[in-house]
């Protein structure tokens, strides 16, 4: 057997590493349609089963679903990892498994990072303006801090569809995101086309649309980097599409203050909204659904049913990774609803406020644009989290005092902070939570992330809003109560990951994902040397 690397003379092959037989065109064809029938984990195996088209991790008794939750049992319980390793390598026959990237998924992975942008600044179209929308829709301020409080708890009621969706692939969920985004826009639109006044109850019915189409793209890019990228380039995919979303909300940030000057005026951004929203969301019908061949070994190992990956997750790393990766999410969310109201009172103007929340989301992209590929290269993941997250609750904790200054630098510097250490940890939060559970499929994980940072964020808006202070207050009406709550819980979560890896448990932080790609590779070499 030899091993051969693809021509770069190739139109589509960025890199492809090919064990080949004496009739590699046979073989190849044979592996693309392998794979293409079963693109969650192509081949077969003595430790896998085909089920609704998904190949699965099963024991070699016949007795399907048990069997399947035994072996995810001993995989929590840290004894099953040389069997998932084995799933892998051992994947089909050798001879006919072909390992290539493609450019066609730089198309997919492009008009996912449109979706988060756009879905994000749906969520933000009001927030920003929050004062001249209650006029337009004749209600409170309140009231529209429930536009984005809806929005966050709309993630949550469609989880479970949201995962089956993506386990059967990305390209399903992306469609059913641009529908949602094209619905909700348009009847937003319709609640507000009057310059006169909108309809309250149309508008958060279109809110509630977009908050649906969320999930469907915000858990997408771990299953899409998964499905297309090698090792060697997942965490930095994962983090361009990943936060993508929290880009789209600084541009509402920045923006939406500039289109509205008047309560007359947020007819005209919810039109513009809506229309570049339907230009973004087009193009999600016509990307590629798979890659006709697997990225990599990993990519093709026979992923474990829902059923059994959530025994799996009862392990205590995903958790002491999960728990804080939600509050921090939720926080970030509330802190970006109501940095407006956070800041107005004591004299700053809603372009300052918004230029600030740009800040909190610019220099954290900046952040981690530079992180993502160095930790792409080094997969120090535990050591980067174990950074970011004190320097999280820290910079809450500061927050507390920083709009009493009445003064833009230390809002500005403490937000910037803030957004790079949050920036950094969201993808390689992600990354290590599928390296930990694999062979969970990632979007179990993503989803479950997400979604308790969605909840939270929800709740952590509903707490603020009532910690807000009166009329009578110094300033009046200021947050200063919900910004020690904040900083309170930020803190007492900082503790739980730096547990990690501690009182003997560091062999549950094997990267099982990156483990089963180097195990194959020394597999290849070992049969190419005693070929």
């Amino acid at each position: 057997m030899t091993r051969s690397t693809g021509s770069r003379g190739s139109n589509d092959d960025d890199d492809a590493v090919t064990p080949t037989t004496t009739d590699p065109g046979s073989d190849i064809k044979k592996a693309r349609d392998e794979y293409a029938l079963n693109p969650v984990g192509s081949g077969s195996s003595k430790g896998s089963r085909t089920k609704n088209g998904h190949l699965r991790l099963a024991s070699n008794s016949t007795d399907g679903d048990d069997d399947e939750a035994d072996f995810a049992a001993r995989i929590a319980a840290g004894a099953g990892s040389q069997e998932v390793e084995a799933a892998s390598i051992e994947n089909g026959d050798r001879g006919t498994v072909v390992y290539k990237v493609y450019k066609r998924r730089w198309f997919g992975l492009v008009q996912l990072t449109l979706l988060n942008i756009i879905v994000s600044w749906d969520w933000l179209t009001f927030s920003p303006v929050s004062q001249n929308a209650a006029i337009y829709y004749s209600t409170t301020e309140s009231a529209i801090n429930w536009y984005s409080t809806a929005f966050l708890f709309s993630f949550v009621v469609i989880m479970p569809i949201v995962i089956y969706a993506l386990h059967w692939g990305p390209k399903p969920s992306i469609m059913a995101a641009a529908v949602l985004i094209l619905a909700g826009n348009w009847i937003r639109y319709a609640g507000s086309h009057s310059r006169d006044g909108g309809l309250y109850g149309v508008v958060m019915f279109g809110q509630i649309l977009t908050g649906l189409a969320q999930p469907f793209v915000l858990s997408a890019p771990t299953r899409y980097s998964d499905m297309w990228f090698t090792n060697r380039g997942r965490v930095a995919a994962t983090a361009l599409a990943s936060l993508a979303n929290p880009f789209g909300a600084a541009l509402g940030q920045l923006i939406v203050p500039f289109m509205v000057t008047g309560p007359a005026d947020i007819s005209n951004a919810v039109l513009y909204v809506a229309i570049i929203s339907s230009v973004a969301a087009l193009p999600s019908f016509f990307i590629p659904a798979s890659p006709p061949t697997p990225p990599g070994p990993s990519g093709s190992t026979p992923k474990m049913s829902l059923r059994s990956s959530l025994r799996l997750l009862k392990s205590l790393e995903i958790w002491l990774i999960l728990i804080p990766y939600s509050v921090y999410v939720g926080f970030f969310n509330s802190v970006s609803s109501l940095l407006n109201q956070i800041m107005l009172p004591y004299g700053f103007s809603s372009d300052e406020a918004g230029i600030a929340g740009a800040l909190l989301i610019v220099v954290g992209l900046v952040a981690s644009a530079v992180t993502s590929p160095i930790l792409d290269r080094t997969k120090a993941f535990l050591l980067a989290i174990k950074v970011a997250v004190p320097l999280i609750g820290l910079c809450y904790l500061i927050f507390i005092w920083m709009p009493g200054t009445r003064d833009l630098a230390g809002p500005y510097v403490v937000l910037s902070i803030l957004g790079a250490a949050s920036f950094s940890l969201v993808p390689v939060a992600l990354e290590f939570l599928c390296e930990l559970a694999h062979p969970v499929s990632p979007e179990v994980t993503s989803t479950l992330a997400w979604g308790g940072g969605q909840l939270l964020g929800g709740i952590f808006i509903v707490i603020s809003d009532a910690l807000k202070a009166g009329t009578e207050a110094d300033p009046p009406e200021n947050m200063t109560n919900a910004l020690i709550f904040t900083a309170v819980i930020a803190l007492a979560t900082v503790p739980l990951p730096l547990c990690l890896g501690l009182f003997g448990r560091q062999h549950k932080l094997v990267m099982r994902r990156v483990r089963s790609d180097e195990r194959s590779a020394s597999s290849i070499r070992t049969v190419e040397n005693t070929a």
